[in-house]
């Protein structure tokens, strides 16, 4: 069955009405009416729907996976035999494996309290709004969109999500670190004073790519190296370095109302690597005329850097550990795994009613993100009510395996329906 993504981007909240809502399992008590255990749903079963699992999974010890869908039979069928193998008692599936486009469906209706969303992120608008019109709480990975269409559509969502008292965390996980926390909190309360510039890098060699096999089709390649095409990553400024965008949003406690930015395609130049860019370097501005610059590259044999700087009036910060300057500071605890903590967060919400929702500050972030290579593509300053009312959708007109031409390289100065 072929959905026609641009139709569904448009009106998701209405298409999202086909799937039979239903309230939450759990008061306010955190007890059961009728059994004791969370039953979770895995939309999408690659190695990072896996691995959200299994850390949901050690979460909370009352739940068990209930339901798993994903398009491709192999991803699903290996992800299920691996789980039984590993977790017996924990994984009840009794036959709620869904495979092909509509298997988030599937899972959703399947009688599931939670839902994780690990598809690609082109997706994750879709299935946001289905999960949320169905009243299922929420854990989906980072980033929430890849285009303007999508930012929108996951804001709605959020704001629903809210009004139903359903928990909603996203795949933020150093929102998550105690460490991190605290250094936050240090920084916002004042400890360096004024921020007056940020800093943020994810610079790393390349990474996976799976080289295309004679049966496939053009959906089914590009489905299977998404990170190198825009429409289902969002180049990996969106799809990684919002990791570190967002800790910057965070300590400043607010977005960016523009972008400058240049990037390019040196290193992978191969047309097995789609036609993403390979480095970003982004210039984005505050209201109050702060700074973040921002550095992205996913070039082998270069210097590699992954963290954040704060730079205030009275002192600076690596955003998670250290505080130097007139007021000294320095983490000295432990630091239980974040990506198992970003899930004991989502359970301690639903069990006790509170309604966390990160649905919109993650959106925030992910647009930040996509300013930055809306601006890098185009080579133009790009505006923050620009990118969020961007009508450009990025993906095909119709999801479906066959022919899918691959976007033109973009040209700073010269590419066209950027945003």
């Amino acid at each position: 069955m072929e959905l026609s993504r641009r139709i569904f981007l448009a009106g998701a909240a209405s298409g999202a009405a086909s799937v039979a809502a239903t309230s939450s399992a759990f008061g306010a008590t955190g007890l059961f009416q009728d059994r004791t255990k969370i039953r979770i749903g895995l939309i999408g079963c690659g190695g990072r729907g896996s691995g959200a699992l299994r850390d949901s999974l050690n979460a909370e010890e009352g739940a068990v996976v209930w339901a798993m869908g994903d398009l491709f039979a192999d991803r699903l069928n290996g992800s299920v035999a691996s789980l039984k193998k590993e977790l017996p008692n924990r994984t009840q599936l009794d036959g709620r494996i869904f495979g092909g486009w509509n298997a988030y469906k599937a899972v959703i209706e399947s009688g599931v309290d939670v839902v994780i969303l690990a598809t690609p992120p082109a997706f994750r608008p879709i299935h946001f709004a289905a999960a949320v019109e169905a009243g299922k709480h929420v854990f989906m990975e980072k980033p929430v969109a890849v285009d303007g269409p999508g930012i929108r559509m996951v804001m709605e969502a959020a704001k629903k999500a809210k009004e139903k008292n359903l928990s909603v965390v996203a795949g933020t996980q150093r929102r998550h670190d105690v460490a991190y926390n605290e250094c936050i909190k240090r920084i916002r309360d004042g400890q360096m004073g004024d921020i007056v510039q940020m800093n943020c890098y994810w610079n790393q060699g390349g990474l996976w790519r799976n080289d295309r096999q004679p049966d496939w089709s053009d959906m089914e390649w590009q489905l299977r190296n998404w990170l190198y095409f825009a429409w289902l990553s969002g180049d990996h400024i969106t799809e990684q370095h919002v990791h570190n965008i967002d800790v910057c949003n965070w300590a400043k406690g607010e977005h960016p109302v523009k972008a400058i930015s240049m990037g390019g395609r040196q290193s992978r130049t191969d047309a097995a690597y789609g036609h993403i860019f390979d480095h970003f370097a982004t210039e984005y501005h505050y209201a109050d005329g702060t700074k973040m610059i921002s550095w992205c590259r996913q070039i082998d044999n270069c210097v590699n850097n992954v963290s954040e700087q704060i730079l205030g009036t009275k002192g600076k910060s690596d955003a998670n550990n250290r505080i130097t300057g007139e007021k000294e500071w320095k983490w000295e605890g432990q630091r239980r795994n974040p990506y198992v903590l970003e899930h004991v967060r989502l359970y301690k919400s639903i069990k006790n009613s509170e309604g966390f929702n990160e649905g919109v500050q993650v959106a925030e972030s992910t647009l930040t993100a996509i300013m930055g290579r809306m601006s890098a593509y185009s080579g133009q300053e790009v505006t923050w009510e620009a990118a969020l009312n961007s009508k450009v959708s990025l993906g095909p007109d119709q999801l479906a395996f066959g022919d899918v031409p691959v976007a033109p390289v973009a040209i700073p100065g010269a590419a066209k329906n950027v945003f």
